[in-house]
């Protein structure tokens, strides 16, 4: 830790963990090693120092965010306080914003199924099962 409080070295889990990206650190492991975190576009260990200005390409479920580190912290605190460690690049942010606008339309237009099955719809079930059996 510096004079003022900020820590001078940070692993780059620690900071994932931190900056609120996953719940623990071993789940900020995991997504490092499986490929699902780049630091400057290349794949890194867990324990590799973050600096700042460095890009970072995190993608989680669905979303991929890219995002720009503008401060060092190895402590979790609150929402508010660890978005101040990081900020979004806009086209990482438009691109997210797309995306989920575009799984929002899919789902629209997928009506799926429409709840339970009708008593026709099940008596169908069940002959479709018996029928399988016998075969």
């Amino acid at each position: 830790m510096s004079e003022h409080g900020t820590p001078v070295r940070v692993r780059l889990d620690k900071w994932l963990w931190a900056a609120r990206f996953f719940r623990t650190r071993s789940l900020a492991k995991e997504a490092i090693e499986g490929g699902k975190v780049y630091y400057e576009g290349a794949r890194v260990k867990v324990s590799k120092e973050v600096q700042l200005g460095a890009t970072l390409r995190i993608r989680q479920g669905f979303d991929e965010k890219t995002v720009r580190v503008t401060a060092l912290s190895d402590q979790r605190r609150g929402a508010a306080e660890a978005a101040m460690l990081y900020q979004e690049t806009p086209e990482s942010a438009s691109a997210r914003n797309e995306a989920a606008e575009q799984r929002r339309l899919l789902r629209a237009a997928d009506s799926g199924p429409s709840g339970r099955p009708s008593k026709r719809d099940r008596r169908l079930i069940h002959r479709f099962k018996e029928q399988q059996r016998g075969t």
